[in-house]
């Protein structure tokens, strides 16, 4: 997506070979134009899957996977990171480590909100090591519903999380691949992966 790569371009920055912030128009400022884009694309990849329900991680999924929600019609539903006193105990529960935090959580999704009838499209902002992702995964497996697949904004392909995850058969649309973060400088993969 090439909206996306030039805002990455423009306003990322490289705080390491293995850290991009993005926090001006991703995760923390949020840019409106550019998520109802990236939700336009993952509606456009995932429009014929049958898709009943969107399911992120709390917080910065939260942004591009509503815009994808809206464009398909579903609702959204995230995982949260700690548990509300109103929240019941019949939740779905997995154990989610956090690279760039360096945080590991228990993230819960409401038995409510997820059922064995589901098809369930995962997206979140970032993948690298797939540790979000295989949390996900497992609430989804948690549910008896059906993974239809995995839209990630970003993707660092230097990292594993995402060659793992196809090596699994699980279909993974990225709408921006980047290849390095070295000397400072952002360089994307000419082509994102296909299926």
């Amino acid at each position: 997506m090439k909206a996306l790569q030039e805002k990455i371009k423009q306003d990322g920055l490289v705080l390491s070979d293995q850290v991009l912030k993005v926090d001006s128009f991703l995760n923390h400022q949020v840019d409106p134009v550019l998520m109802k884009k990236m939700g336009e694309e993952f509606a456009r990849l995932f429009r014929k899957d049958g898709v009943t329900k969107i399911l992120t991680l709390e917080s910065s999924g939260i942004s591009p996977a509503l815009m994808a929600a809206l464009e398909l019609k579903v609702p959204m539903v995230f995982a949260r990171k700690k548990k509300p006193l109103t929240q019941s105990a019949d939740v779905y529960t997995a154990t989610v480590h956090s690279f760039t935090k360096n945080t590991t959580h228990e993230i819960i999704v409401s038995r409510a909100f997820l059922t064995n009838r589901d098809k369930v499209l995962i997206i979140d902002d970032f993948l690298a090591y797939g540790q979000a992702a295989e949390g996900l995964i497992d609430i989804v497996k948690q549910a008896g519903a059906n993974l239809s697949g995995i839209g990630i904004v970003i993707e660092k392909a230097f990292q594993p999380g995402g060659e793992r995850l196809r090596s699994r058969g699980i279909r993974v649309e990225s709408l921006a691949v980047i290849q390095s973060l070295k000397n400072g400088t952002v360089s994307f993969l000419e082509e994102a992966y296909a299926n």
